[in-house]
């Protein structure tokens, strides 16, 4: 039988990012991810849960989220979730189930950003200029 492991998350950041280094000098960045589900109850009135994931990110893109979010700042997410296992300093056993991201990409803020260039991107002045917009070529192009 065939396995599937992966989710696809939209939220906002709990916490701060916070980044570190493995010795082998890969980035790490682990971070909260917050979901809200709105719904209708029996009787009538609105209810709400929330559902918080830790999420963690290796790699150059660790250090991008580092960089341009915070907390309360929307964020989709693509990943698989990961079993961990520790043992406590007092001898007991722990376990977490967090999200191992894959793939992530900026939400947009309400109030003038546009999506997917909001929630902490960096601004126009430090994005690479636009490619020449293509012209198809002429007869005057083209060698015989």
């Amino acid at each position: 039988m065939a396995n599937l492991n992966k989710v696809f998350l939209m939220g906002n950041l709990t916490r701060d990012p916070q980044l570190s280094y493995l010795p082998s000098q890969t980035a790490v960045v682990e971070f909260g991810l917050a979901m809200n589900r709105t719904y209708k109850k029996q009787d009538g009135t609105q209810g709400q849960e929330s559902c918080f994931v830790d999420c963690q990110m290796f790699g150059k893109r660790a250090e991008v989220i580092n960089k341009y979010l915070k907390k309360g700042d929307p964020l989709f997410l693509e990943g698989r979730l990961k079993y961990d296992q520790w043992n406590a300093q007092d001898g007991s056993k722990r376990s977490k189930l967090r999200v191992f991201v894959e793939n992530f990409e900026f939400l947009g803020r309400g109030g003038g950003q546009g999506g997917g260039g909001g929630g902490g991107a960096p601004d126009s002045a430090e994005l690479p200029e636009p490619p020449e917009p293509f012209a198809p070529p002429t007869d005057d192009d083209i060698p015989f």
